[in-house]
């Protein structure tokens, strides 16, 4: 049995098979509409989210996890003589990271140590499923902290959404970028770098160009590819998933290719029917 415990936080996305197999704990984020909060996958579905949205025409805000709720899932591991290694959600997109460094401030030094996965969903499930390998098979949460510090630099993030309407609705997206990617049918490829989401390749026409270009950047580094673990997450894009998932199949050697749906906090922020491809160099 392990003596560290890994945890991540809701925008990790793990299929629950992965949490239970390994024991991985989870700290939701909150999903907070008018009528009140509701904690990320627990309180509240994306389906649910999306509903809503289209309702009312306005998005939900998001919100992190207060130190307190870190303390109140870190504190049991602790008082049983664990300790605990937590990846968070990039702290560029969100103060989850600090919260969580305040948490574990109120711990002896060093029985909580906090990794910023600069990514977001699958990525940080990349990461997470790596932690989780690691402790299982007897590594210190230093030495798994210090591995994550150095893999997270190779996760390669890459999305497309069906609409821009959800990046418009939350900031991320002028309303004129908006009105001319609607009128021209313009899909953006957005990637994760530096733990900030940019554009990189914009394709104009259906959305299956975009995912397909998506494809294309990603078998570009393919002899660079980690074998063990891919993943393609979606939010109710199950074609566009299985089309990746099988092409990913016929033309990368990876062991694992997993195809995880992403929940209400990432929903939030890109809208249904968006696809996304998540691997390490």
């Amino acid at each position: 049995m392990s003596n560290v415990k890994i945890f991540s936080d809701s925008t990790s996305d793990l299929p629950q098979g992965w949490k239970q197999t390994y024991d991985i704990g989870i700290v939701p984020l909150y999903v907070v509409f008018q009528d009140g909060t509701y904690k990320d996958g627990v309180d509240i579905t994306p389906e649910e989210v999306y509903r809503r949205v289209a309702a009312n025409g306005a998005l939900p805000k998001t919100a992190a996890p207060s130190p307190a709720d870190f303390i109140a899932a870190f504190e049991p591991v602790i008082a049983s003589g664990g300790d605990v290694v937590y990846i968070s959600l990039s702290s560029a997109l969100s103060s989850t990271y600090q919260n969580a460094l305040l948490a574990a401030g109120e711990f002896p030094e060093g029985r909580v140590r906090v990794v910023d996965s600069e990514t977001l969903c699958g990525g940080i499930a990349l990461l997470v499923m790596k932690a989780a390998r690691a402790a299982a098979k007897g590594h210190s949460s230093k030495e798994i902290t210090a591995m994550l510090e150095q893999c997270r630099r190779r996760v390669e993030t890459e999305f497309v959404v069906d609409t821009l309407d959800y990046l418009y609705m939350g900031g991320r997206c002028s309303g004129m970028q908006n009105f001319i990617g609607s009128l021209l049918k313009i899909r953006p490829v957005l990637r994760l770098i530096d733990g900030a989401i940019v554009p990189v390749s914009k394709v104009r026409g259906k959305k299956e160009k975009a995912v397909e270009q998506m494809l294309q950047n990603a078998l570009a580094n393919v002899s660079e590819m980690d074998q063990e673990l891919l993943i393609v997450a979606h939010t109710l894009a199950e074609e566009d998933a299985k089309f990746l998932e099988k092409a990913l199949r016929e033309q990368t050697s990876v062991k694992e290719i997993a195809v995880i749906h992403a929940g209400c906090v990432i929903g939030s922020h890109c809208g249904p029917a968006t696809v996304g491809l998540m691997y390490m160099r």
